[in-house]
Order: C-alpha cells, then sequence, then structure tokens
C-alpha cells in the first residue's frame, strides 16, 4: 500500500471516520457519540465544538487501529449531515437555541423549527424555487436563517460565519472559508449552473443583508466536492486528528451524497461502461434519500433539485427522501408493548433488536419476499416528520392502521415488516415521479444502515420493480468521503475517476414474482388512503381551529 485516505462522516447520533486503501478497501473505523438536545417546538441542536472533538477522537482511533503512520495518509474528506452551525467573526460558536447555550450553535437538519419561515419563503413564488421541485423545506437552510433573524436577531446579526455543518469540518481543518458546491446547491439555493447566488431572492425572503461582502458570510467562494482547500490541515487541526500538518483536505460532501459518490460509479463485476446515470443512490438511516443522476436538468415537482454538480462534478442531481425513516422504525418498534421483552430476547441472542426481529421473520418464510405477507392487515404511513418528497408536505404525519391488541412478539413483528412495507410504498412514489419526468434508471445501489437487511432488499426490490444492489464496501458514506481526500491529494484526478477505482458493485436482488407485487400494489392502495386521511383530517381540524379562534400547534402549522 503506497498511501491510505481517510473519510469522516458526521451522522445525527456519532462522527466516524474510516480508514481506505487506493483499491478502496477498508482497512479500518471508528465511531464516537455526539449529543443532541430535543426541545419543544421541534427544536434540534448540536455543538459543533463536541461535533469536532468527536470527530478528532474517530479520526485518532481509527487511524491506532490501521497501524498507519501519519506519513502514509494522503488526503481527508468531510461529509455531515445539512445542519446550519453559526459562528462569530473570530469563529466562536453563537447560540442558535431559545436556552442561549453558546454550546448550542447548530440547528440540526431534522430541526423544523422553521416551518412558517418555509411556507413564507414558498409563498414568494421566486424563480430559485424551480431548483428544489418547486417548494422549499424546513430542513434547509434559508428557513432557518430566516427564523434566527426573526427569533434570535441577536445572534444573526452578530454572526460572522454560517456554515452548512460539512463546510465546518473542512474550515475547522484548514481555516479555508470557501464552500462547497454540493452544500450551497443542495441546502442553500445557489444557483451553480450560473455560478451565482441570487441577490433578488434573498432580499425577496427578508435576508438581502446577506449579500453584503459578496456573500461573504455565505459563501464567497464556492468549488467542486474534492478540489483541495487551502494548505491542507493546519497545524493545530493535524495536531488534535494525530495526523500531519499539510495533509490534503478536499471540499466536503452532504452526508448522503457522499453515501452516492462511494456506490454509483462502482465496477460492476462483469467489468464494461459503467453509466452513473442508469443508477439511483438510495442512502437510508436516520433519515432516507434517494438521488439521481441526469445529463440534462429534470425538473421533478416536489423532488428536490435539478442541482448542477450537486453530486457528480458535471452532472445534474435530483434528490427525493423521507425525513424518518431508521428514526421511524425505530420509534414503531420501542412504542409497542412487546419491545421490552423483544430487546432482552436479543440481547440475549447477541442481536440488535432488528436484526433479531428480521432472523425470526425470514426463517418462516422460503423466499425472503413472502415475509412481508405478514403484515397483511397491518398498515404505516411512517411520515412522522412529514413528506419529503415527492409532496413536500412538512405538515404530514404518521398514520398506523390495522393495531390489536395482542402484546406478544408476533405482533411487533408484524409491525416491524408493516413499516419496512411503508418505507418502500414512499420510495415507490418518488420512482415513480423520476420516471414521470424523464429520470430513467434500472438499477438501485442501496446502503445505509439498513442495506445489511436482506428483508429491507427485497421489500424495496418487489415495490419498486428496480434491480436493488450493495456496494462491495460496508461503509459506503465514509469510502465517498475518503475518496474526497484521494481527489484532493492527487490520486485520483476527479472525482469520477475515485468512483471508478475505489468502489465497486456486489450482490444484487431481483424481484419475487407476480403475486408477491400484487400484494404490495394492494397495500399501496391503503398507504394512499391513509395518505387522503391524514391531509383531509388536517384540514378538517383546522377549519375548526378558525371557527373556535384557538389554533393551537396544529393551527400554527397549517
Amino acid at each position: 500500500m503506497r498511501q491510505a485516505f481517510i473519510g469522516v462522516d458526521v451522522g445525527t447520533s456519532s462522527a466516524r471516520a474510516g480508514v481506505f486503501d487506493e483499491r478502496g478497501t477498508l482497512l479500518a473505523t471508528a465511531r464516537h457519540p455526539i449529543t443532541a438536545w430535543h426541545e419543544a417546538g421541534n427544536i434540534v441542536e448540536q455543538s459543533s465544538s463536541e461535533i469536532w472533538s468527536a470527530c478528532a477522537t474517530a479520526v485518532r482511533t481509527a487511524v491506532a487501529e490501521a497501524a498507519l503512520a501519519p506519513s502514509m495518509v494522503g488526503g481527508v474528506g468531510f461529509d455531515a449531515t445539512c445542519s446550519l452551525v453559526v459562528l462569530d467573526a473570530a469563529a466562536q460558536p453563537l447560540s442558535v437555541s431559545p436556552s442561549g447555550d453558546p454550546h448550542r450553535n447548530v440547528i440540526v437538519w431534522m430541526d423544523h423549527r422553521a416551518i412558517a419561515e418555509a411556507r413564507a419563503v414558498n409563498d414568494t413564488g421566486d424563480d430559485v424555487l424551480r431548483y428544489v421541485g418547486g417548494s422549499i423545506s424546513p430542513e434547509m437552510e434559508v428557513p432557518k436563517l430566516l427564523w434566527l433573524k426573526r427569533h434570535l436577531p441577536a445572534t444573526y446579526q452578530a454572526a460572522g460565519h454560517f456554515f452548512d455543518l460539512a463546510d465546518f469540518l473542512s474550515f475547522k481543518a484548514t481555516g479555508s472559508t470557501v464552500r462547497s458546491m454540493c452544500t450551497l446547491t443542495c441546502k442553500w439555493n445557489f444557483l451553480a449552473h450560473e455560478g451565482r447566488w441570487s441577490r433578488s431572492y434573498l432580499e425577496r425572503v427578508g435576508l438581502g443583508e446577506l449579500v453584503q461582502d459578496d456573500y461573504a458570510r455565505i459563501g464567497r467562494d464556492i468549488v467542486a466536492p474534492g478540489t483541495a482547500l487551502g494548505g491542507g490541515l493546519t497545524t493545530s487541526a493535524a495536531e488534535e486528528l494525530g495526523l500531519l500538518a499539510g495533509t490534503p483536505v478536499g471540499a466536503s460532501l452532504i452526508d448522503a451524497h457522499a453515501g452516492g459518490v462511494g456506490t454509483i460509479g462502482g465496477r460492476a463485476k462483469g467489468g464494461g461502461t459503467v453509466d452513473v446515470c442508469n443508477r439511483l443512490a438510495y442512502i437510508m438511516g436516520t433519515s432516507a434519500c434517494i438521488m439521481a443522476t441526469t445529463s440534462a436538468p429534470c425538473f421533478v415537482p416536489g423532488v428536490w433539485g435539478p442541482y448542477f454538480s450537486g453530486m457528480v462534478p458535471g452532472l445534474w442531481l435530483n434528490e427525493g427522501g423521507q425525513s424518518a425513516a431508521g428514526a421511524a422504525i425505530d420509534y414503531l418498534i420501542g412504542s409497542h408493548p412487546a419491545c421490552g421483552e423483544t430487546a432482552a430476547a436479543a440481547r440475549t441472542a447477541g442481536l440488535d433488536i432488528l436484526d433479531y426481529l428480521e432472523r425470526r421473520i425470514v426463517s418462516r418464510f422460503d423466499r425472503p419476499g413472502d415475509a412481508a405477507l405478514l403484515a397483511r392487515n397491518v398498515h404505516v404511513l411512517p411520515e412522522f416528520l412529514g413528506n419529503r418528497s415527492p409532496y413536500a408536505d412538512p405538515d404530514s404525519r404518521a398514520i398506523v392502521a390495522g393495531l390489536d391488541l395482542d402484546a406478544d412478539i408476533g405482533a411487533i413483528e408484524r409491525l416491524f415488516v408493516a413499516g419496512l412495507c411503508g418505507l418502500a410504498y414512499g420510495l415507490a412514489e418518488v420512482v415513480e415521479a423520476f420516471r414521470a419526468h424523464g429520470v430513467k434508471s434500472e438499477l438501485m445501489v442501496i446502503s445505509g444502515g439498513a442495506a445489511r437487511s436482506a428483508l429491507v432488499r427485497q421489500i424495496m426490490t418487489d415495490t419498486t420493480g428496480l434491480t436493488v444492489v450493495l456496494p462491495t464496501t460496508s461503509e459506503p458514506v465514509l469510502l465517498g468521503a475518503a475518496m474526497l481526500g484521494a481527489v484532493a491529494g492527487g490520486a485520483c484526478g476527479s472525482v469520477g475517476e475515485a468512483m471508478t477505482a475505489m468502489s465497486a458493485i456486489g450482490s444484487s436482488c431481483e424481484p419475487s414474482g407476480a403475486a408477491v407485487m400484487d400484494f404490495h400494489r394492494a397495500k399501496r392502495q391503503v398507504y394512499g388512503l391513509m395518505r387522503k386521511l391524514d391531509h383531509d383530517g388536517r384540514a378538517v381540524m383546522h377549519k375548526t381551529a378558525n371557527v373556535t379562534g384557538s389554533t393551537g400547534s396544529m393551527g400554527s402549522e397549517l
């Protein structure tokens, strides 16, 4: 091995580091937890100082585990959730919290405090919104900035830097305030295809002061992912990470997009040319993202994008997904009366509770796809955090139908499978929206926590009709981040070259057959009825609130 590359990934609950060789072989990984504060009003906050410290711990641990000399590290790349980091002009944390705690200076991606601000932005009808599927999400940064201006004006006015979390990490590593085209295009409404911010848009939504000093607070210099930043690691950052000063650092990616880079360009078993535009990337963690790459822009209502160079430089990206995926399954299982009994049995078996449930379920069927039949009479619309796409409805909420008073492990199995089906049906809606607007793909590469589940992969295949494949690496998000380091360090000439050199496609999953697919079509009809019930029910209660004159929390969100 001539050199290695480090990928650092910051998710919702932990920071992770992975060490890879030139072929993308995983040499070591390490994880360190991070704190999230949850408050009423859809508030979720974190500390950028704690996140950076967790990254440093994870990198040092992974390098030690790999028995790697720092001189062998040829580059480092970062990815993170699309969370908003606020610093003052001296790069010190500023509180984004009603608590006033300065350590709480990160508004996490899943924080939905800015629903009203997102609605106000959407009401402008600005042409910029065409490039977020027609409707901005409260998960994005412009509504969050507007919330800060309205509710914490002292923080907003004192801020010297507004960073996407991934760009904050590269800033901490290098001292460079250069932003990634991925983060700004996908979450900040930067128009990458025109190479500019829209001044008129920022003024129209009430953030005109951000144009001052050539947009310095939100991003004056924007580069493609993998571009080498500054002089590499600063002396202080290198000391914290246990690496050498000057080690190249590549411009960052959003976490899901790192997973896409780490998967869709992988070498096929039979060799041949890879067409990334024929492959969807599905990354399932706390939330889920499904991403499509196209050579020309495709406008898909309710689906984020099209983003130029949002993931693969030079190509367009459409990004759909679900705000609650793994989090939805965890909530369903955790709320069931049989959870305690099942968790104890899983611990005895030395398994995670979800792995334990899956093993019990699939062992009873000749084919994994037949296990979906357990959910014949239980149905889940898993929109605990609203609908990200294709309906772009942050106010929608989950519905579970068909529950009885059973409190045994069989009941929790049925709910588990029904939840997986619900997630698959949401995915299928996005895939169908893609197809209806010219985004054609035949294969989906799945990664993230759910990728290891044969049951998940089979239900996704049977629902969408796509061939679902696994990447050969067990850590595609970390690999995508490490590829940024390989490009920054010059080992690969481009992100596309790194994708080909460092990733490969593994096993595939084919549809179960007509009978199972018909079963899912029937359940999807029920899924559609539940969506209509949720929508119509909110409308009825909104009218009631208007009549009584007391809107409450629901009225404020509708």
